[in-house]
């Protein structure tokens, strides 16, 4: 049997990346793929099968993973390369595990070969690697020895030495690998075990292709490393994004669809009495038969808002409509339906139909007085409106409405009603853009179109800033010899361009324009229809929704694609696509066809989006994918 067929491999990948800002590492790209792609492709070869621990972004890792396994921590809180080796012992197949971590793609094509010859030499449950390494800051001193305990070859059979470490709550490695029999292999080359630990180390070694080679691209071309991904672009400007003060209080039927400014405490009690859940009979549990049955006599109705006030005796039930006050000294409802028999005003029950205390609902039992019915933030809905007026509450306080100012740049723009002359188009995106907007429950200041001139468009963005808390504009944000808008965004304010690792949707400006003392949010969104809509909901609507005080998520589901689909790895991708109902009852996702940045038909007649991530390749039909469904899209 040869070695590889005895190891599976673990890419360790569930730690938080904290000195990486909390990004996954695994995840950020890498000369032209991922960080974990290129540790993949390093330990595959080394190994029969590979899973991966990650805690985070499973979907991703799935994609990275192909048809191997993505294992979560079975331990709550990031617990650490413990809780990642745990998982991987209970997964691994083999009579042997090697681990390597997601963050060093540079560790030696022979770590397993080496490992094995001394775990066998040495008859040890582990074998680890070490390097003799020297401290920058003391280059007299003599070399040290450093471990490398995430890269080991470990035997399957430590797994309940493992779990009783783990159940003591101790989560150090060192400490567990005290209690077993590890053997060292020395390896020459320190820097193979090197991490990439901080976005600077990730930028240092990406500049530094000789220290090793890239993973392989599916589709044979690498993606451009100077673009951002799109999951750090999000955080950077929410992380700059902080939500309006200004508040108001509106009547409830006004409220629909604004941002909750105050929690919402509850001046009652919910249900404000005991209850009956059901349509039955009230009684004392106490009488309830412990064995055959008993015969109960019936001596009055309660119903919904007439309660009856006559306690039962032992022997005697109320008959009682659902919702209807629970009479006093009872404590249980007999379904009727569960009546052994019902004779005139003579209810028999059975031993065992009902517990005592069933089918109650408790005074408070939804909300109690003086709790929160509803917090702060929240984006109300109808059901929130209905909430709150159970509460007998009339009016809320709200956040004010955003004001959200835009304007589409380019000279071959024309508005509605306007000639159309000879190579100039009708302008869509603001149109698109003040539905979005208007969905969103934004005040809208359409600024129409701007032309292709630097004083027109500093015009522009000065009196926006005087009148909107947002700014948002279409073309402009690419490299063009006409998109003035990086120049006068050095006059005007902070406002960072970038190239996105996305498709559509390449370039974007963000940032915040100064004019005197008033200031706005700048989202510069690219020109093509498409790419406006997709940039929109990406990264405009989260920080516009936090600039209201809120936050919500796009929230995606899972199709199975109808057909395969193209995509190389090193950049989000957003197709258009029809999700429908296949025939064993499944979501299955068909594209709606050619996929440019400037087919709005493609938005129109389709009803959903197709995510594909960062690290994704080829989709082949049948496989799941991630959709985002534009019903109820805000």
């Amino acid at each position: 049997m040869s070695l590889k067929s005895k190891v599976t491999g673990l890419i360790l990948a569930g730690g938080r990346g904290t000195r990486m800002g909390r990004v996954d590492k695994g995840l950020q790209p890498f000369r032209g793929a991922t960080l974990a792609s290129h540790v993949l492709a390093r330990l595959s070869p080394q190994v029969a099968t590979v899973a991966i621990n990650a805690n985070r972004n499973l979907p991703q890792y799935q994609a990275v993973a192909g048809a191997s396994p993505v294992l979560p921590d079975y331990l709550d809180g990031f617990a650490g390369p413990l809780a990642g080796l745990q998982v991987g012992l209970q997964f691994c197949p083999t009579e042997l595990l090697l681990t390597a971590p997601c963050d060093s793609p540079f560790f030696p094509a022979d770590l397993a070969e080496r490992l094995y010859a001394a775990l066998q030499a040495e008859d040890a449950d582990l074998a680890m690697a070490i390097t003799m390494e020297r401290d920058p800051a003391q280059a007299d001193a003599a070399p040290f020895r450093q471990p490398h305990p995430v890269f080991s070859l470990v035997k399957a059979s430590v797994l309940p030495a493992l779990e009783a470490y783990l159940d003591t709550g101790a989560r150090r490695m060192e400490g567990f690998y005290k209690t077993l029999k590890v053997a060292e292999v020395l390896f020459d080359d320190a820097a193979a075990f090197s991490n990439i630990n901080t976005l600077e180390d990730l930028q240092h070694h990406d500049r530094n292709v000789s220290a090793a080679p890239a993973a392989p691209s599916p589709a044979g071309r690498a993606a451009d490393p100077a673009a951002l991904p799109v999951e750090e672009a999000q955080r950077l400007i929410c992380e700059r994004i902080t939500p309006v003060e200004a508040s108001e209080t509106l009547p409830l039927l006004n409220a629909l669809d604004r941002v909750l400014a105050t929690d919402i405490i509850s001046p009652i009690n919910v249900p404000a009495y005991d209850n009956s859940a059901m349509d039955g009979y009230a009684l004392r549990g106490a009488d309830l038969p412990g064995e055959g049955t008993r015969n109960f006599s019936v001596i009055g109705i309660a119903y919904a808002g007439h309660p009856f006030t006559q306690a039962p005796q032992p022997g005697e039930c109320i008959r009682i409509m659902t919702g209807a006050a629970i009479p006093p000294g009872c404590d249980t409802v007999l379904p009727q339906e569960l009546a052994a028999a019902i004779d005139g005003d003579t209810v028999t029950i059975a031993h065992n139909a009902i517990r005592a205390g069933a089918n109650l609902r408790r005074a408070g039992e939804d909300l109690p007085a003086g709790g929160i019915a509803i917090g702060a933030g929240k984006l109300l809905r109808p059901a929130d409106l209905g909430l709150i007026a159970s509460l007998g509450i009339g009016e809320v306080t709200v956040k004010r409405k955003l004001k959200v100012a835009f304007f589409s740049t380019g000279d071959e723009l024309r508005s509605l009603g306007e000639k159309l002359e000879q190579g100039c188009v009708y302008d869509s995106n603001r149109y698109t853009l003040f539905g979005m907007l208007t969905r969103l429950g934004c005040e809208v200041i359409d600024m129409g179109v701007v032309r292709d001139d630097p004083q027109a468009l500093e015009t522009a963005l000065r009196t926006a800033a005087h009148q909107a808390d947002a700014i948002i504009t279409s073309g402009g944000v690419s490299e063009g010899a006409a998109d003035y808008t990086r120049d006068i965004m050095a006059l005007l304010g902070d406002v960072a361009f970038w190239k996105l690792a996305m498709r559509p949707g390449r370039p974007l400006a963000f940032g915040k324009v100064q004019s005197g003392p008033d200031s706005a949010w700048l989202f510069g969104l690219p020109g093509n229809p498409v790419a406006v809509m997709v940039s929109f909901y990406m990264f405009a609507r989260p920080a516009l929704l936090r600039m209201m005080g809120s936050e919500a998520k796009l929230q995606t589901v899972q199709a199975r694609t109808a057909s395969n689909i193209r995509k190389r790895p090193g950049r989000t991708e957003y197709q258009r696509g029809i999700v429908s109902t296949a025939a064993d009852g499944a979501a299955q996702v068909r594209l709606t066809g050619a996929q440019g940045s400037g087919i709005l038909s493609s938005m129109s007649e389709g009803n959903c989006i197709v995510v594909l991530h960062h690290a994704q390749g080829d989709v082949a039909a049948g496989q799941i994918v991630d959709i985002l469904l534009f019903d109820g899209l805000t």
